[in-house]
């Protein structure tokens, strides 16, 4: 048995002059946010899509991260990731690129062991593997 979340978009008008509203109603996290032509290619303040990828991305990478960790017998004192999601214009819009930047400190751990895990992580937390047709990078720091 799977597990199934939900979120909704509702929008209205044309592309640029338009506006829409995401809703996640399960968790009512977000609950009527704005987005929007402008919160996406502008500095509107609203959401967009590619912001909320970088969040689901860093959030599960670091989930990912931490049980990898814990396979290995190690317990980390905290994970901090950033997640950069690019969008490129060229061609039509697309994703181009994400870059995962991972500062991590973990008590015991070796810098090959923290690599080695950190890339199993990238390679196989769930939204890596459905974000797999765009090239993704990861900068891991070991701190103490």
């Amino acid at each position: 048995m799977g597990i199934s979340r939900t979120a909704t978009a509702h929008w209205e008008g044309d592309l640029k002059t338009g506006k829409g509203t995401l809703n996640t109603p399960q968790s009512g996290l977000l609950a009527d946010t704005r987005y929007g032509f402008n919160s996406r290619f502008g500095d509107e303040k609203g959401t967009n899509p590619e912001e909320l990828i970088a969040a689901a991305h860093a959030g599960c990478f670091s989930m990912a991260f931490s049980a990898k960790l814990g396979e290995a017998g190690f317990t980390p004192t905290s994970i901090d990731t950033r997640a950069e999601v690019d969008l490129s214009l060229e061609g039509g819009p697309t994703l181009s690129h994400i870059r995962l930047k991972l500062k991590a400190v973990i008590p015991g751990i070796d810098e090959t062991q923290f690599r080695a895990i950190a890339d199993d992580a990238k390679q196989n937390c769930p939204v890596s593997k459905a974000l797999s047709a765009v090239p993704i990078s990861l900068e891991a720091e070991l701190a103490s």
